[in-house]
């Protein structure tokens, strides 16, 4: 018998109604629900342990989010026909989760917990990632996990200038924002998204229309927690030894040395020197039973030097390499770096550089997406590398990580609106940013240095992008915006907000806050605050390249691309692709063909002209083929031979028959004894077959007639081979041994 769950509704206005239930389904887990909007639904588990492992001083928690390809009716690609590894939209979907929920949880609070959201459902209307959040939210919300919740996550797009909720694939073309936003009753905490150049205005009123939304999920989420008995008492717990007597020694005696240290202007590695001196000067004086816990003195230290920087800030108003609130680190780019390359850029700003490639391909480089929903292809690719050497680390080289995945994403997204389509381009682009040098936004230098990369590549981009990372201080009274965070003020600020776009509005975005009540006043401020600097920077790489070369690097591809009739697309690609193979291992050229809008696309692509000019040539005889005239002699391919003749190629894609009677003037028993397949002859076209329609053609015609030559008479009907008279069947009865 099925158990009783408890459920409980959110109406999203228009038709949109989600579902979300507990206690039915995974009921060991420490907190479970289903979360439905329409026919999509997701299963959502939590389990933490009670205790920390040993050594623990961070929150170890893993957000999984997983698409079943059953949810959709279909099959995993690949030989296993199994979900292998996360895709990249399952990598991106977790971390949009795990950068709501992760702030919420307490400080001290350490065990191993986990989050997995597994879609068990599709229709392939409603997306799944929009409600993913909401639905880890709950499962922690039914469970007796400490939780600073509720939280919860909704996707808002701008389609003709109206806002729309979580909404369908259909519903969300043409939109020129597509934002995710997370966010409690009260605060903001995340945004995530792209925009098509819009102002900064309007982000923010995205932003107001998601959290009202928000709060209303919230809502439900609190009154779904008090129907669950096991959530209203919440575990107890202690994974942090403090000793609150040696965290005032320690603060102390670095507090004011830390302070004065950051009025400093100084490099990151000689900073670290410094600021690890003071560090070690203070254990001198420490005994070594107040040595004991290390994890406990890191934490006094860390605390009380974020405390002391953040405090430089909010009262001098310098930051931790000398400069002010809103000024931007000296900017250095160069382009065409690398020669064997299709296109490439260096962009330098401070302590952080990225080198940029660009590859052009064909169509047929494009890369297939397979995911549960179903199948798609992308012509813009964008990956983003960040090996050990850029932060002076050695680390094993393994496969991208979640960071770079979630980075690379980001520069994509930021570079996508100003890829222009076909025919202005072409080609399937790939750039790949390697980090070469890191202290701050090195997924913002992926950005410079991909637009510029892109203008060095001859690529027609609509405008040059540029992007900037800003960050906050905030004691609650006292705030500060900080433009072009490095990497330390990026862990001891409040908040985390990049923001790229090209001189005429913003064209994505990514921001987590790690504060509570961020007025909308200051979030205004931050963003006009970040234009200005994206403006200063967008400057400064116009000072290297200022708009797209003229043409494209002289070893890169050319692609043509035409139409033909859709009738045409059957004789080009020929008999199991004979025809197009023959084309491309004659010429040299790349082709593909493909059908849109019931017409034939053609590509055709290679290094080199002459290459597409003759691939070019033998397609158009194709889809466009010349008239035989009768009487015109012509030079042409023996394709096939026959016992009764040969077949020959006219022009591409047109053929004739050449008979056996008409190969010479004397009696020809054999054609291969005269013609060989691929041999290149004259003939003449002589007429029409009326029955085949074939075009009859005549090689004896051009040839001496031989002197005192008779014609023959005509061969009988039915006599296929020749103009011999047919021989008389005679039935002689059972054949005798």
């Amino acid at each position: 018998m099925r158990p009783q769950g408890i459920t409980k509704t959110i109406d999203l206005g228009d038709g949109k109604v989600i579902t979300i239930e507990t206690g039915v389904l995974a009921k060991q887990a420490d907190g479970s629900v289903t979360v439905r909007i329409g026919d999509t639904i997701l299963l959502a588990t939590v389990v933490a342990t009670k205790e920390a492992r040993e050594g623990i001083d961070f929150l170890p928690l893993q957000v999984e989010y997983r698409e079943k390809f059953s949810a959709a009716g279909r099959f995993p690609g690949g030989f296993f026909k199994r979900e292998a590894r996360p895709s990249d939209h399952e990598t991106l979907t977790s971390r949009l989760v795990d950068r709501a929920i992760r702030p919420l949880f307490p400080d001290d609070f350490h065990g191993d917990m986990q989050v997995i959201i597994s879609l068990m459902s599709s229709d392939k209307q409603n997306q799944s990632d929009a409600i993913a959040c909401l639905a880890g939210a709950a499962a922690l919300a039914v469970s007796d996990i400490p939780f600073g919740g509720p939280v919860s996550e909704i996707r808002v797009v701008r389609v003709n200038g109206k806002f729309i909720l979580n909404p369908t694939w259909a519903e969300q073309e043409g939109a020129d924002m597509n934002l995710i936003i997370a966010g409690t009753a009260t605060d903001i905490l995340m945004v995530e998204g792209e925009m098509k150049e819009v102002q900064e205005a309007d982000m923010i009123a995205a932003i107001k229309v998601a959290h009202e939304a928000i709060k209303v999920h919230c809502k439900v989420l609190n009154e779904l927690s008090a129907a669950v008995p096991k959530s209203q008492t919440k575990r107890t717990y202690n994974h942090e030894n403090n000793d609150a007597a040696i965290g005032q020694l320690i603060n102390d005696f670095c507090y004011q040395k830390y302070y004065d240290l950051a009025l400093v202007a100084s490099g990151k590695e000689e900073r670290s020197a410094n600021f690890a001196a003071i560090k070690e000067a203070c254990l001198a004086t420490l005994t070594d039973e107040q040595k004991t816990d290390k994890a406990m003195l890191g934490r006094f230290f860390k605390k009380t030097q974020k405390k002391a920087v953040r405090n430089v800030v909010l009262d001098k108003g310098v930051r931790l390499d000398g400069r002010k609130t809103t000024d931007i680190r000296d900017i250095w780019s160069e382009i065409d770096v690398l020669p064997g390359t299709h296109g490439s850029a260096i962009f330098t700003r401070g302590e952080t550089q990225a080198i940029n490639m660009v590859t052009l391909g064909s169509s047929m480089d494009e890369q297939t997406i397979d995911v549960a929903t179903g199948k798609s292809t992308v012509n813009f690719m964008l990956h983003y590398n960040f090996p050990s050497f850029s932060t002076g680390e050695v680390k094993p080289i393994r496969g991208p990580g979640r960071r770079e995945v979630g980075h690379g994403n980001l520069a994509l997204r930021a570079l996508k609106p100003v890829i222009p389509p076909a025919p202005g381009n072409p080609y399937t682009i790939r750039l790949n940013c390697d980090v070469l040098e890191s202290n701050g936004s090195s997924s913002m230098a992926t950005v410079c240095s991909g637009t510029l990369a892109l203008m060095d590549a001859g690529i027609k981009i609509t405008a040059p992008v540029s992007g900037i990372a800003m960050g906050m201080i905030s004691d609650g009274k006292r705030h500060a915006i900080l433009s072009d965070i490095l990497g330390d003020e990026d862990f001891l600020g409040d908040m985390d907000f990049k923001v790229t776009g090209t001189a005429k509005g913003i064209t994505a975005t990514q921001m987590d806050m790690k504060v509570d009540g961020l007025p909308y006043e200051v979030l205004a401020q931050a963003l006009e605050q970040a234009r200005q600097g994206r403006l200063h920077i967008l400057s400064e790489m116009l000072k290297t390249i200022a708009e797209p070369r003229e043409d494209y690097k002289p070893h890169a591809p050319r692609i043509i691309t035409f139409d033909v009739p859709k009738e045409s697309i059957g004789p080009i690609i020929g008999p199991g692709g004979r025809v197009i193979q023959e084309i491309q291992a004659e010429t040299g050229a790349v082709v593909s063909i493909d059908e849109v809008d019931g017409r034939g696309i053609v590509e055709v692509s290679s290094e080199n002209k002459a290459s597409i000019d003759a691939a070019v040539a033998r397609i158009k005889s194709i889809a466009f083929p010349p008239q035989a005239e009768i009487g015109v002699t012509y030079k042409g391919k023996v394709k096939t031979i026959m016992p009764y003749g040969a077949f020959v190629e006219i022009f591409p894609g047109t053929d004739g028959l050449l008979h056996v009677s008409e190969l010479a003037w004397s009696r020809v028993d054999r054609v291969e004894d005269f013609l060989k397949e691929g041999e290149m002859i004259e003939f003449q076209v002589t007429g029409k077959d009326p029955r085949s329609g074939k075009l009859k053609l005549s090689r004896r015609v051009l040839l001496p007639k031989p002197e005192g030559y008779v014609e023959r008479e005509p061969a009988m009907e039915g006599d296929r081979r020749d103009d011999r008279p047919r021989r008389e069947f005679r039935d002689r009865g059972p054949r005798r041994d």
